[in-house]
């Protein structure tokens, strides 16, 4: 949706300075307009979807302020009261200070550069700050100036976590697993106000007073949602660095089924909590009691209907019963019969290889066959069945060669044969 609307600007005069108007030039100019494909989620996208309902303004102005009120108090909530004046740096504990650098993948990048406190929500120029105070202070030259030779292990762990804190994809795999990120979710069961325990998400859970079909869109969206988290930060490395092609494949499919095992439990964890909520929803079972009533009404037609769907699904699924064993004899039949032609066509082989022995290998008549004249044979008899797969072109081969030596003329024949292959 665009809205024309005038737009000026006042520009003060130029200075003294300033070259003549002539000799001016042109640096820039506004760039076209362009559309842009945004998510339809978040308080504003349920204000505007109000406003489609509703032709109140007073109404529409009023729900502007407090969701604008609302977005806010949640940023505000979510920094807190946290002091992070650039002359404020967090403690470097001795466990920290004596971390693994081999070990960097249960490193905990924020707290290695001092951004334990802000995670998630510290920007790249605060990636940077710290990265650079770290380095001030922990480089191995300045080390080696304080005497401490070879000591860079933590300098290698700074390194690393700037590589991927500062890196968007990296990033988002580290944020993925963070374990300061609690995966806790509340069962609902304990004694305590529904609406302050499961909420404010995006959209908005509402109050008592929501709608019906404002609810109903709520659930939905969190049932259907999908996580950015992906898992490969926690991907198992080869540990010797010297495996062959088909090892890295092993590894990779490995760790693609693991990330997937991962997902599957982050989708089931989010579908527990959203489960909890819906549970818990007083909303929820006061329509399930409304709808109750209703199904009361027509409990007898439904009964009906439910028994005629039935009928139908067994009907149905013995149906396709029957059509999958049929498929499945039909199946072994044919196997029975490409079995039966397999042996069949061996037999065949064997008689006329039997043949050719018996027809003395097609020397002249009284003569007794050398070697050359077997390894012609047997060759010729070699290309026969290589060419012919079917056991009847066999036995007429066979009664042909069988008939041509007898009439003296086997050899000038079985030549012919082969040289219609």
């Amino acid at each position: 949706m665009t809205v024309d609307a005038p737009f000026e600007i006042t520009l003060c005069a130029a200075p003294a300075t300033a070259p003549a108007a002539g000799s001016t030039k042109v640096h820039g100019a506004i760039s076209a307009t362009q559309e842009r494909i945004l998510s339809p989620v978040g308080v504003y996208v349920q204000h505007y979807l109000r406003r489609l309902e509703s032709n109140d303004a007073d109404d529409q102005s009023d729900h502007l302020k407090v969701h604008a009120d609302h977005a806010a108090a949640s940023a505000a909530k979510a920094i807190g009261n946290l002091d992070l004046s650039e002359e404020e740096d967090e403690e470097e504990s001795e466990d920290l200070l004596m971390t693994d650098p081999k070990e960097w993948k249960q490193q905990d990048h924020y707290a290695v550069l001092g951004l334990s406190k802000l995670r998630y929500r510290a920007t790249l120029d605060d990636v940077i700050k710290s990265h650079r105070k770290k380095v001030l202070r922990h480089h191995p030259d300045k080390k080696a100036a304080q005497g401490h030779l070879n000591d860079d292990g933590f300098f290698k762990c700074i390194q690393k976590a700037f590589e991927i804190l500062s890196d968007q994809t990296k990033r988002r795999q580290w944020d993925s697993v963070d374990p300061a990120i609690s995966d806790d979710i509340p069962s609902g069961k304990k004694k305590a106000d529904f609406y302050e325990v499961f909420g404010p998400p995006v959209p908005v859970l509402g109050d008592e007073s929501t709608a019906r079909k404002e609810v109903e869109r709520f659930y939905e969206f969190w049932y259907s949602f999908d996580s950015w988290r992906s898992f490969e930060y926690l991907d198992k490395e080869d540990a010797t660095g010297g495996g062959n092609r088909d090892d890295k494949r092993y590894n990779d499919a490995k760790n693609r089924k693991e990330r997937a095992t991962r997902k599957k439990e982050d989708i089931q964890r989010l579908h527990t909590f959203v489960d909890n909520a819906l549970k818990a929803d007083p909303r929820i079972a006061r329509f399930k009691e409304e709808d109750k009533l209703k199904r009361n009404a027509k409990r007898n037609a439904q009964e009906e209907e439910a028994k005629r769907l039935a009928e139908e699904k067994k009907a149905a699924e013995e149906a396709a019963k029957m059509a999958v064993e049929n498929a499945l004899m039909m199946e072994e039949e044919q196997k029975k019969a490409r079995q039966q032609a397999h042996k069949l066509l061996k037999k065949e082989q064997r008689a006329l290889k039997l043949a050719f022995k018996s027809l003395n290998f097609f020397a002249p008549a009284g003569a007794t066959p050398s070697d050359a004249d077997i390894a012609a044979a047997t060759e010729k008899l070699d290309k026969i069945t290589a060419a012919k797969n079917d056991a009847d072109a066999l036995v007429a081969i066979r009664t042909e060669l069988e008939a041509a030596h007898a009439a003296g003329n086997g050899s000038a024949t079985l030549d012919d044969i082969v040289s219609k292959l």
